[in-house]
């Protein structure tokens, strides 16, 4: 059973992560605290600081926002947790350290802590967790106390959200006089994995086994709680449960149904447990699930969910560029959901899509200073289609200041200020290298201190250097993945090259020796430009291709090739070139070449004509995916027709 290495012993030397660090702790960070506390002109409001202060006695007022604004509150903690890893800032630290005040002075005599109910509905709690979030602000609330202890041994917060927990373990479960519920949106399950591993607490790693195994059963807990509330409604979501996927008992689904966060929260959980109880049913649903969503149902860019109603998942390759959901917040929960399925097992497949939506899905969700978000993602966008079409309603042109539904941007700032955690896997005698990014940590391996770092202008080059120094000559296994993308990659140890074939299991090379000060593994990964097909399955991208180098998937914008870009047509023989320009979007690898483009100005008023070759040679320039509208708005598309 492998485990990830604790942040506070990562620091991150990374030119291209370091920026997304700084962005996150100069701009983001105080920019949402700012939103929290409705300071933003013309931004939605939030509330969502107000409200606890209301909970607590200490304003009068309405409850204002979503259901779930107090989850706001605690993925901003959550960022700010690890933000502190990074870089320390007693300021911020005493920020922090008054929000978790307040949130203890909200809590109710019992535990409880939800100021929707608190000030709203207090009389109502319990009565409908189908649709009010109950315990998924409670699970957001546990992952930032735990967060924020690890970092600042501060167990205030921590403390808090274990009597919460302690309370809900109170109303939920198999036993007499319990309620036999769980959220409809899943979140707290991976939340109480989190809890008992800093509090070895038994009652904890139950209570989200509970969860997960009650969920889908007979009778439907939703139907009995509707009953009770006497709501006569037909569920929205075509009267199905398979949105909250509780249409079945988590063992037997084998197809991404629903809501495409609740979903990956859920396998993301259940990998979890796995990992924790030994469960091999749920390891075998875990790996059905995964096989289906990343070879079925993924963006190339690491994009979930392709429809807006529900946010969800539709069916096998049903993969819409222009009317794709994509919502950041699900690219993000499938990095969790990666990590959490290489706990499981070291399999290159895990860490190859973790690293697609790192470099591509996630971070296209906020803009290159912070200030902006997107909560959709799509992978073509014309923008008076967006205005105009009410199927396109979902799909903005341009990133915004801030959202009624506020989720994407502070989950966005907990993934990247946690990035470290993301680099390293171990277990006793074994150190996963998943991630390639300039850093340096310590370790203990096999009960000694190793100390590793990475050197590497990742991911413009695919040079890297790990130098590994333990405190004395020690032996263990070092295992580094060799990316999907790489073809022909080398090894070399101190100097030497390796013939890595033999040594290696589902893309990672295993080197085994006595590692000594000093010893180094050097790796190459050549990025060459390469051209990606989809199946033919996928009806919408039949003809056309997407150019990705290294893990980075590109796009065409307006601002570079004019519009009407959907009028391109890449020829297959075309000589793509590859070139960093270091004043561009904060220092992007651009590709180039020569393509062809439809002369509109020769169809004249014509809508159909008979078959003619009107085309143009035209340059092409394509810039990273994830870098697209921070410049001038205009079309964007990322799939381009192809010609043979």
């Amino acid at each position: 059973m492998k485990k990830t290495i604790a942040q506070n012993k990562v620091k991150i030397t990374d030119s291209f992560w370091s920026h997304y660090l700084e962005v996150v702790r100069e701009q983001v960070i105080p920019y949402q605290w700012e939103a929290l506390n409705d300071r933003i002109p013309g931004a939605a409001p939030s509330h969502a600081i107000e409200n606890f202060c209301i909970a607590a006695g200490e304003t009068e007022g309405e409850y204002y926002g979503m259901v779930f604004q107090d989850s706001d509150v605690a993925k901003w903690l959550e960022a700010v947790a690890y933000s502190l890893e990074n870089h320390p800032d007693e300021e911020l630290e005493q920020t922090a350290d008054q929000v978790i005040a307040l949130l203890g002075r909200a809590q109710q005599e019992d535990g409880y802590l939800n100021t929707y109910y608190t000030v709203k509905e207090p009389t109502k709690r319990w009565t409908n967790l189908r649709d009010n979030h109950e315990l998924y602000c409670a699970g957001h609330l546990i992952e930032a106390a735990v967060a924020y202890y690890r970092t600042t041994g501060k167990r205030e917060f921590l403390d808090i959200m274990s009597r919460y927990a302690d309370y809900i373990d109170t109303v939920f479960g198999k036993e007499e006089g319990k309620l036999k519920g769980y959220p409809g949106h899943q979140e707290i399950e991976l939340a109480l994995v989190k809890l008992y591993e800093v509090t070895n607490n038994d009652k904890y790693l139950n209570l989200s086994k509970y969860f997960i195994d009650e969920r889908g059963n007979s009778p439907h807990y939703f139907d009995i709680e509707k009953a009770k509330r006497e709501d006569a409604n037909p569920f929205w979501f075509n009267n199905q449960y398979t949105y909250h996927q509780a249409h079945l008992p988590v063992r037997e689904q084998k197809v991404a149904v629903g809501h495409s966060v609740r979903a990956t929260y859920m396998y993301t959980a259940m990998a979890d447990l796995a990992a924790k109880t030994g469960d091999e049913s749920l390891k075998s649903a875990c790996e059905a699930l995964w096989e289906n969503v990343t070879e079925k149902q993924m963006y190339i860019t690491g994009g979930i969910g392709s429809m807006e109603f529900g946010e969800a998942f539709s069916y096998d390759y049903d993969l819409p560029n222009d009317l794709s959901y994509t919502e950041t917040c699900a690219s993000i929960a499938l990095v969790f959901w990666a990590k959490s399925m290489l706990n499981l097992e070291a399999d290159r497949h895990y860490a190859d899509v973790m690293e697609t939506a790192l470099y591509n899905g996630t971070i296209s969700g906020m803009d290159l200073d912070g200030q902006k978000f997107f909560y959709v993602n799509p992978l073509e966008v014309v923008p008076k289609a967006c205005e105009i079409r009410r199927d396109k309603k979902h799909i903005k042109p341009v990133r915004q200041p801030w959202f009624a539904c506020a989720c994407c941007p502070p989950n966005l700032a907990r993934l990247v200020s946690s990035i470290g955690h993301y680099i390293y896997g171990q277990n006793d005698s074994h150190v996963y290298v998943h991630l390639y990014m300039g850093n340096e940590t310590n370790m203990e391996v096999a009960g000694k201190q190793v100390s590793i770092s990475q050197k590497t202008n990742y991911p413009w080059d695919g040079n890297v250097v790990i130098n590994i120094n333990p405190e004395e000559e020690h032996t263990f296994t070092l295992a580094v993945r060799m990316p999907g993308w790489a073809k022909n990659g080398t090894v070399m140890v101190n100097g030497e090259l390796i013939d890595y074939v033999p040594l290696m299991d589902k893309g990672y090379v295993y080197i085994s020796r006595v590692w000594k000060r000093g010893d180094t593994i050097e790796l190459s990964f050549p990025m060459d430009i390469t051209r990606i097909q989809a199946s033919p399955f996928v009806r919408q991208n039949v003809g056309k291709v997407v150019i990705q180098r290294g893990p980075v998937v590109y796009c065409l914008e307006q601002v570079d090739n004019g519009d009407n870009l959907h009028s391109i047509l890449l020829p297959r023989d075309t000589e793509l070139r590859a070139e960093f320009e270091a004043n561009l979007l904060n220092g992007v690898v651009v590709i180039t070449g020569e393509a062809e483009k439809i002369v509109e100005s020769a169809w004249g008023n014509k809508l159909y004509r008979p078959v003619s070759e009107d085309i143009t040679r035209v340059q092409i320039k394509a810039i990273p995916y994830y870098a697209w509208c921070n410049r001038e708005p205009g079309e964007m598309i990322v799939w381009i027709n192809e010609k043979r």
